[in-house]
């Protein structure tokens, strides 16, 4: 069973909610756990799902175009880590059968906002679980132990607090920068190619401006912890795959401590 199908069971969607209204709040028990529930008022305090100590979570943000994914690839060969993109997840889901968020997800997605947080990281949540008990060989990958690779999450704060209190605590952030044009120029391109929706420039300069307003924010959050990697993604994907490769190297050796720019 494909990784992604395996994730779409564990989900357990109630099909008794047919409203897939996006004003609607999401109701954490039809996301198949309580992680979202920890999120309303006067829920107990609970530990995240994976222990930090054992499960190493990279998040790698940038904006649209950036080159995320493109060097998540380089270092999944690298390093041996299972990337997840939040983004494929979303689209997944959006189109798997029974999905009572499909609609929603579809429209967030088209209109370049961003997918409500309990949706998203229950996706995640899954997701890692199914890696972990796939049990993969490789460096990093024994005794319960793994390694993620994050792309294009978190994108607002709620989403980075709520994360790392109930799923596991993040290592590192990977940021790649470049300036909107090479970005637009790229994903202009990669629209000729996709058949994503929202590879168009309407949406595109609406992704720009949401990831202004809330990105942003999540890397200045991220500063303050020590634990921003910037990587300039202007150069060519060789140059940039080299300097990433660098970093993920010092952090497994125990030399990331602070805020690096490279």
């Amino acid at each position: 069973m494909h990784v992604l199908d395996k994730i779409a069971d564990t989900l357990h969607l109630r099909k008794s909610h047919p409203s897939t209204d996006s004003s609607k709040p999401i109701d954490g028990n039809v996301l198949g756990g309580d992680s979202a529930a920890v999120a309303q008022a006067g829920a107990p305090e609970k530990k995240p799902v994976f222990d930090s100590s054992k499960v190493t979570v990279v998040f790698v943000l940038g904006g649209p175009g950036a080159g995320k994914g493109t060097q998540c690839a380089n270092l999944v060969k690298d390093f041996g880590f299972c990337h997840l993109s939040a983004g494929d997840l979303l689209r997944a889901e959006q189109t798997r059968e029974g999905s009572q968020y499909g609609e929603m997800i579809r429209t967030y997605i088209r209109e370049g906002q961003i997918v409500p947080m309990e949706v998203t990281v229950k996706l995640l949540e899954n997701a890692m679980r199914v890696a972990l008990e796939e049990g993969r060989g490789g460096e990093g990958w024994q005794d319960g132990c793994g390694r993620f690779l994050i792309d294009g999450f978190p994108r607002k704060m709620d989403q980075a607090v709520f994360f790392d209190e109930t799923v596991c605590k993040s290592t590192l952030v990977l940021f790649f920068t470049t300036t909107e044009e090479v970005m637009l120029n790229r994903l202009l391109e990669r629209g000729k190619t996709s058949g994503r929706e929202d590879d168009n420039e309407e949406s595109i300069r609406k992704r720009f401006r949401v990831y202004k307003e809330q990105t942003m924010p999540v890397i200045e959050y991220y500063t303050k912890q020590h634990k921003v990697a910037s990587i300039d993604a202007s150069a060519s994907i060789e140059e940039v795959h080299e300097k990433a490769k660098d970093v993920i190297k010092k952090l497994f050796a125990g030399e990331v401590t602070r805020n690096m720019t490279v």
